[in-house]
């Protein structure tokens, strides 16, 4: 076959858009060096090449018979948790995360437990067989069923993935994989693509999982085209934070599966190990009695967690008021803090205003208003608040405190680890039986009448 005819075009990392010519900012998303080489392909100018439509099958959906997913099950109840129940056949899953966060080790001990009835192929690009050897003995892994190959070019670990059929493929990592029929260097938008492209061919005719682990940006972005996120079946997120020794997988997407759904690990000298109650893992070294502080269940994919909202006012010596977020969505809390100062007249311009979750948890739901509107007047008002008290709710612009769903799953999870009463949405009223909770239920309509019992009762 002579030589492929190539074009050079550049793709835009954030956005997808394309030029014939290196940019510094993208048009587009006005993203600055987020442009990489990309090398197209003229098909028309491939010699001694048919395209055979011998074996084209072509089905009709009314006639195929549906096929419930077979899953492979590990015992860390939190992984398969996350992937929707256990791995699908076939199934291809991009893992991502920080460098040293645990992405490698993690992958490691699911291998450990898939090789037990299955034969399970560690693609290794970053690490040599030496090095995972011993990372294997100190996490007391010595599968017979595991096998490290130790090769970057896609076209030879498709023959030895085609040949002795594996039923679980890792690949460590995409970014360091490479097609040799191409003019470019790992990484590129090219080689990323080509590679991924020849993984979905073997998942789906060979019915193999695949793992992909995937670099992210110093912004948090997945490394590579934004295509590489549409191209596997789910993607999952591996985050933690430096200082901190408990790690979040969360899914990011999953066709398979719940999205949204999060598992909590603690990272030690064994490894990862599952937190099978991440809600007791979030709440401890509190007092009795706390000002600035409040309890919120919050929704994860299928999952309630119970997560501590702290907020910190101090009075402005300079210059101007400071919003410090961490934890939440920095416009909402801008939102809810209008709200105070219009509906209760809480001066809040005059207040520098800090507001956490303990332990990196980020909240995205509207049900953590009403808890973060208590933590920011405790603080203000100075008013302490029992530990065993929660808040669930969403406020609206005219201070009118709104229904929340999954209020049952709530309840019976603050209940299971001992609180006494919660405010509640009274519109949240008639879907509780309250006579299957013991926990008191506080319903409220509005803020001023929020104000009103926190005065009277904390």
């Amino acid at each position: 076959m002579s030589k492929i005819k190539e074009k050079i075009e550049y793709i835009c990392e954030n956005c997808g858009y394309k030029t014939l010519k290196w940019l510094g900012r993208c048009p587009s998303c006005e993203s600055w060096n987020s442009f990489q080489e990309d090398i197209k392909i003229n098909i028309k100018k491939l010699n001694n090449r048919e395209i055979n439509t011998g074996n084209l099958k072509i089905y009709n959906l009314h006639e195929l018979e549906s096929t419930e997913n077979i899953r492979i099950n590990t015992t860390i109840k939190e992984f398969d948790r996350v992937l929707g129940g256990g791995l699908v056949l076939g199934e291809i899953v991009l893992l991502t995360g920080h460098p040293g966060v645990g992405k490698s080790t993690l992958l490691l001990q699911a291998a450990d437990e898939y090789s037990k009835d299955n034969i399970v192929y560690y693609v290794a690009g970053e690490e040599s067989a030496s090095q995972i050897k011993l990372r294997s003995e100190r996490l007391n892994i010595n599968s017979k069923n595991l096998f490290i190959l130790q090769e970057t070019e896609i076209n030879i670990i498709e023959n030895q993935i085609r040949k002795n059929k594996p039923k679980i493929v890792i690949i460590d990592s995409i970014q360091t994989v490479y097609n040799s029929e191409y003019d470019s260097i790992p990484g590129t938008i090219t080689q990323i693509r080509e590679s991924t492209l020849k993984i979905i061919d073997i998942a789906k005719k060979e019915n193999i999982s695949f793992f992909i682990v995937g670099h992210i940006t110093k912004d948090g972005k997945i490394a590579g085209p934004k295509l590489l996120e549409h191209m596997v079946d789910a993607v999952l997120t591996f985050e933690g934070e430096e200082n901190y020794y408990y790690r979040i997988l969360r899914s990011v997407k999953n066709r398979f599966g719940s999205t949204n759904e999060i598992g909590i690990f603690n990272m030690n000298e064994k490894g990862m190990t599952e937190v099978l109650n991440p809600s007791e893992f979030f709440l401890n070294d509190r007092d009795d009695k706390n000002v600035g502080s409040i309890i919120m269940p919050t929704l994860e994919g299928s999952k309630i967690f119970l997560v501590e909202v702290q907020a910190l006012c101090t009075t402005l010596l300079f210059g101007l008021p400071r919003r410090v977020v961490q934890g939440f969505d920095f416009n909402r809390i801008q939102i809810i803090s209008a709200i105070l100062e219009k509906i209760l007249h809480i001066e809040l311009g005059g207040l520098d205003l800090y507001l956490n979750v303990p332990g990196g948890m980020y909240v995205k739901e509207t049900a953590a208003d009403l808890a973060i509107a208590i933590s920011i007047l405790s603080s203000v008002k100075n008013i302490e608040i029992s530990n065993k008290i929660a808040a669930i709710g969403e406020l609206g612009l005219r201070g009118e405190i709104r229904k929340v769903s999954f209020i049952d799953k709530r309840l019976i999870e603050l209940e299971k680890l001992g609180f006494k009463g919660v405010y509640l949405p009274e519109g949240n009223r008639n879907e509780i039986d309250e006579k299957k909770f013991k926990i008191k239920v506080i319903y409220l309509r509005n803020l001023n009448e929020l104000l009103e019992r926190m005065n009277k009762n904390g």
